[in-house]
């Protein structure tokens, strides 16, 4: 039958366009999980580039003055770049293919339903009609078999005589009434014969052509858009790859813009100290009986280095000292250089006793003491951090000269940089304020003066540590050794054969912190040669504790060993320095070390460091030389 083979048809069709749909389907998939892929593998290679990135602190930023620690960062710079193309991929993946099909797969569905809707309609409509064509057939051969039953017996009952005439009419009207029954299913069979056979003609010649070519128009539009989803799936890739290309050229650049040269250059003038080279180590004749004069500011003790000879004293690790006054002493003793006494009225010589400028009153520095002090000691430099919290001075006083120098140049040009962004700031201001008095509708020109109030105090706070941080780097630059100096220095030790030089060079440039120190030893010998000391002390200090001392229980508080009269005001701003008013009364416990530092105590509680060129010292008789 011609129908259920159209049927079939339209069966085979809706299982090709549902497959059709299926592919696409697949195909948006496969763009999607593409997309994700490209998303987890730019942020993989962010996380790499930041893992890697320098982070905030002065090691990093070392790091980043040599030329290949540049090269690498800038490779992390353009791998990020180069990150963020994939992400690009991704996000055109998305939108123009993934979003795009995800529509047209809808759109899709719904014509594709129309289209067999409207050809399951025509089929039904179809088959119904042949069914109702089937029925008057039906009719129509059940009528005429009727007919010709009842005419068969009108005929019958005509030829027989012994049948009245009344059932004679009877069946001949009946044969009659089945003829016109007959011949009235005859004209409607005839009639929806007809119409049936131009509804199937229209339902095979242009209803259902129509449908399968609409549905043909579908299928080719699909593989149309599917091709254009391939073509615009490689375009995306294309299109970033210029910009991957730029990524790779920065790369390629920044590898061949490293100079071995000028890295190794850096590190020279980073690690370049400006100490002098220690001078030749002097030859010590021991063979001759040598006389030792014993000076007022010696630490040694002859009648102990007698008993107890120096090179035999039995090192001892400074932690197990019981004595803590001593250590502590030597830890809280000011790090920087005491200030000079007011120029309006300097006392004479006589006046100031134990001024560190006094020939007659050479001390040895404190580094020293304490280097011979933690001599040999693996573990000194955590000293470091007892001392100065884990950071070093705002003066950078802790590092080389050289190093020092550039610190505090970096320092101040940094401040210049702050000064000069305020004063851009300043004058922005002072522009808007004019434009306000002009124009007062604008704004109102006071809310401008709190601003303008705090830049000028920031202003004047960065200026007053500009000049402070160039009085350092002046007084660096001024100890800094020059080649003249060299000459000079290296003609003042020729001479200098009675008085030993120490050869741990190491120790007389380092301080108790395990940092450098600008008292250098060259200039303590040139003292020494300069100003020979005419005045030795009774009672020299010895340079080697006793082992009773070193482990001494006691932790009463030092003796007094004095009295001193205040001469000037002093605030004592420093960690270690005590505050006192001209005319102050104060017990001394410490005498200067050569430090130009005096230790006094006000009360029993309250004790620390004063300039001793702002007091004047006495003494008691016996109380030389007492540590």
């Amino acid at each position: 039958m011609v129908p259920l083979q159209k049927r079939d048809q339209f069966d085979n069709l809706e299982k090709h366009t549902q497959w059709g749909i299926e592919f696409v389907e697949k195909y948006n998939k496969f763009v999607k999980e593409r997309s994700e892929i490209e998303i987890n593998y730019a942020k993989q290679i962010r996380n790499l580039s930041k893992k890697y990135q320098p982070k905030k602190n002065s090691r990093e930023e070392e790091e980043s003055k040599y030329t290949f620690c540049r090269a690498f960062f800038t490779t992390l710079n353009e791998l990020n770049d180069y990150a963020g193309q994939h992400e690009v991929i991704a996000e055109n993946l998305t939108s123009q293919i993934f979003i795009e099909l995800t529509r047209y797969l809808q759109e899709l569905k719904a014509e594709r339903k129309t289209h067999f809707h409207d050809g399951r309609k025509a089929q039904q409509y179809i088959e119904s009609s042949w069914k109702q064509l089937e029925s008057c057939k039906r009719r129509f051969e059940r009528d005429c078999k009727e007919a010709d039953r009842a005419q068969q017996y009108f005929e019958k009952m005509d030829a027989d005589i012994n049948v009245t005439k009344a059932d004679v009419e009877k069946a001949r009207q009946q044969a009659q009434m089945r003829h016109q029954m007959a011949s009235d299913s005859k004209g409607d069979y005839s009639s929806y014969l007809q119409k049936f056979n131009q509804e199937q003609n229209d339902h095979y010649h242009t209803i259902i052509p129509n449908i399968f070519q609409k549905l043909q128009d579908m299928e080719e539009k699909r593989i149309e858009r599917v091709g254009a989803c391939m073509k615009t799936f490689a375009e995306v890739d294309r299109q970033v790859l210029p910009i991957v290309g730029k990524c790779l050229d920065g790369m390629t650049t920044a590898a061949e813009s490293i100079e071995p040269k000028t890295d190794s250059q850096q590190v020279v003038e980073s690690f370049k100290s400006g100490f002098e080279p220690p001078s030749d180590v002097e030859f010590e004749d021991y063979g001759q009986a040598m006389k030792r004069t014993v000076s007022e500011n010696s630490l040694s003790n002859s009648k102990e280095s007698k008993e107890k000879p120096a090179g035999k004293s039995k090192p001892k690790l400074w932690p197990f000292i019981k004595n803590k006054n001593k250590l502590m002493s030597l830890l809280t003793s000011p790090r920087q250089p005491p200030p000079a006494p007011p120029a309006s009225s300097l006392p004479s010589p006589s006046a100031v006793p134990n001024d560190p400028q006094s020939p007659k009153q050479h001390k040895e520095p404190l580094s020293h003491r304490l280097n011979d002090f933690m001599a040999s000691k693996p573990k000194m430099h955590c000293l470091r951090s007892l001392r100065r919290g884990g950071s070093g001075p705002e003066d950078f006083s802790h590092l080389p000269p050289e190093q020092r120098r550039k610190k505090l140049q970096g320092k101040i040009d940094d401040l210049n940089k702050d000064i000069h962004k305020e004063m851009d700031q300043r004058d922005a201001l002072t522009k808007m304020k004019d434009v306000y008095i002009k124009n007062p509708q604008m704004g109102d020109p006071a809310s401008v003066d709190p601003r303008l109030t705090e830049i000028g105090q920031n202003i004047e706070k960065l200026q007053a540590e500009v000049q402070k941080f160039e009085g350092w780097l002046a007084e660096v630059e001024e100890r800094m050794p020059s080649k003249s100096d060299s000459h000079r220095r290296s003609g003042l030790y020729e001479p200098q054969s009675s008085v030993a030089v120490s050869n741990n060079c190491a120790q007389d440039r380092e301080s108790p912190d395990g940092s450098y120190t600008e008292e250098q030893n060259t200039e303590t010998q040139v003292k020494a040669n300069i100003n020979p000391n005419p005045n030795p002390n009774p009672n020299p200090i010895p340079t080697t504790m006793p082992d009773d001392e070193e482990f001494d229980d006691d932790d009463e508080p030092l003796a007094t060993i004095g009295t001193c009269k205040a001469l000037y005001p002093f605030e004592g701003h420093n960690e270690g320095t005590i505050a006192v008013a001209e005319g102050e009364l104060l017990y001394v416990i410490e005498e200067d070390k050569g430090d130009g530092w005096t230790r006094v105590r006000r009360n029993q509680d309250e004790e620390g460091y004063v300039p001793t060129s702002y007091i004047e010292v006495n003494l008691e008789p016996n109380a030389k030389g007492q540590w």
